[in-house]
Formats: C-alpha cells, sequence, structure tokens
C-alpha cells in the first residue's frame, strides 16, 4: 500500500497540447510561439518560434526540445529537456564610429530547466525556465546563449 501511495502521489497530467506565449531574453528580448505535445504523463515535446530584439541585432529562432516533467505537489511540477534548433540574425549598427553590417544563421544545442504551476480550475499553465545554448555562427562569436524566459499556454 504504502508503495502504491508513493507512485500516485508523484503523478502529475501533461497536456496532449498547449498552446502560448513565451516571453524571453538571450541577447535581446522577444517572444515566442509556444507548442508543447505531451507524449504521455512524463514527457513532451516542446516547439518553439520567435524573434530576439536587441540594440543592434534581430533575430528569428525556431526551438524543438524534448522534456521530462515531475510533479512537486499539487499543481506545481518541474522539467527538464534537450533539443536544438536554427536561427537566423541580422546585425546592423549606424552609430558614432565606423557602420558595420552583417548577417548570418546558427544551428544550436540547447538545455532546458524549468517550474511550471497548472491551474486546476481553467486550462491554463504558467512557466518559468532558463535554456543555456551552445552553437555555432552566433553573432558575438562566444557561441553561447543563456535565454531565460517566462511562459503562459492554453492546454486542450
Amino acid at each position: 500500500m504504502l508503495l502504491g501511495l508513493a507512485f500516485t502521489a508523484q503523478s502529475q497530467e501533461i497536456s496532449k497540447h498547449a498552446l502560448g506565449l513565451r516571453l524571453g531574453d538571450n541577447n535581446g528580448f522577444g517572444g515566442e510561439i509556444s507548442y508543447q505535445l505531451g507524449l504521455n504523463q512524463k514527457n513532451r515535446l516542446e516547439f518553439d518560434l520567435g524573434w530576439r530584439d536587441h540594440r543592434y541585432v534581430d533575430a528569428i529562432k525556431g526551438v524543438a526540445l524534448y522534456q521530462w516533467v515531475w510533479n512537486i505537489e499539487g499543481g506545481f511540477n518541474w522539467y527538464a529537456g534537450v533539443g536544438g534548433g536554427i536561427a537566423a540574425w541580422d546585425y546592423d549598427y549606424n552609430g558614432p564610429g565606423p557602420d558595420y553590417d552583417d548577417s548570418g544563421t546558427y544551428v544550436f544545442a540547447a538545455g532546458d530547466i524549468g517550474i511550471e504551476y497548472r491551474f486546476k480550475e481553467f486550462p491554463l499553465t504558467l512557466s518559468f525556465d532558463a535554456r543555456p545554448e551552445i552553437g555555432s555562427g552566433y553573432y558575438d562569436d562566444d557561441n553561447f546563449g543563456f535565454d531565460v524566459g517566462f511562459g503562459a499556454r492554453f492546454r486542450f
């Protein structure tokens, strides 16, 4: 009986579908359209498509992540995942000193760790996560980005 209670205490519900927005900051503020596809009660896929806007840089980015989800208590879950993506950027500097204009694309690998709250009264999930990214072709030459985001998704 104790084993059964331990397993049911950690159960959570992952929605088959969730669609919403994720606002983040990774070398510029931006938003993403975010879709989650529940695979089973512990795993899901997340797909994000969005833009970033920084002082002189504009970028569009697509990300795909595989996530593991664990229940903390009640409607709170935490999750971790891995994945990758592709982005295109445009750097345009017109200010004091020499003008600089460049653009490019890059691919990256990403990790993801976050916490979410799933409302029981209505089909909304709020989340906060961190997404380190490493890749080739970033505009700032360090090949590393750290994206922190807040999400709101409607479950269906």
